[in-house]
């Protein structure tokens, strides 16, 4: 018993190695700007070539990853792209910036109803956060300083990175060829500077975080201003949608298939 107790530890302690291993392909950087610093990790494809053109991914992580050890951004999401198959097939750069433990990607004010839900109320034409600040120069600095495709620019998020990704088309209108947002929510009265961007939207039906209607709401605001939107519901799931979201078999296929028209 203690034999197979040392052994399941063994392979336990390998995976996580194995896994940090992985990650450490996610190379380090920093933005700095007037004193504020968003860490960031970026991961270049197979046999990078600067002589080619190559699609951006930019995907914002939840409230629990924020901080500043530029590590806990890749705890969903990273080790995808990281799958030989999809970086032999769709070769890319991928973005995963760190968010401040004192910021929040939108602008999106928090308040308890009468029951003790957290009610989400989402500005209009407020100034970014801080973070978002930083976020919207990093994506142009990766823009303007690799050899990106200008049709293929993807953003994702997850929870707090989903509002955030609602939050950057809007900011961003016409750069995005698709978005994924994962148990998010936003303004929908930012739909039309979002439409030209297609989306694909995912909630947990049992979601006791961020209420399912949020998502709802932004998929039919987005439909109605003539967005092209996927919407998946998982009549099981709770606030940790992204797990299924991450295991559907067509989700990169179908975000680097999509192209600014």
């Amino acid at each position: 018993m203690i034999k197979s107790s040392i052994g399941i530890m063994a392979m336990l302690s390998f995976s996580f190695l194995a896994n940090a291993q992985n990650l450490s392909q996610y190379q380090k950087n920093y933005l700095i700007n007037r004193g504020d610093t968003l860490p960031y990790r970026l991961l270049l494809p197979l046999k990078y070539d600067p002589s080619r053109t190559y699609p951006l991914v930019f995907f914002m992580h939840g409230a629990g990853e924020r901080g500043s050890d530029n590590e806990k951004q890749l705890t969903h999401g990273a080790q995808l792209f990281l799958r030989d198959d999809v970086r032999k097939r769709h070769p890319a750069i991928i973005v995963f910036p760190q968010c401040p433990e004192n910021s929040f990607w939108s602008n999106v004010a928090f308040a308890r109803d009468s029951s003790g839900k957290v009610q989400f109320n989402f500005a209009g034409n407020n100034p970014p956060t801080k973070a978002m600040d930083l976020a919207q120069r990093l994506l142009h600095d990766i823009i303007n300083g690799y050899p990106i495709d200008k049709e293929s620019i993807y953003v994702g998020g997850l929870s707090m990175g989903a509002m955030g990704t609602y939050e950057m088309v809007t900011r961003n209108p016409g750069i995005f060829a698709a978005a994924i947002a994962i148990c998010g929510g936003g303004n929908p009265a930012n739909a039309k500077k979002m439409n030209k961007t297609n989306w694909w939207i995912f909630h947990g039906a049992k979601d006791n975080v961020v209420p399912p209607k949020l998502s709802e709401e932004m998929k039919d605001a987005l439909k109605a201003a003539g967005a092209k939107v996927k919407y998946t519901v998982y009549p099981e799931a709770d606030h940790n949608s992204w797990d299924s979201a991450f295991a559907e078999p067509t989700l990169i296929s179908w975000l680097f298939s999509q192209h600014k028209e």
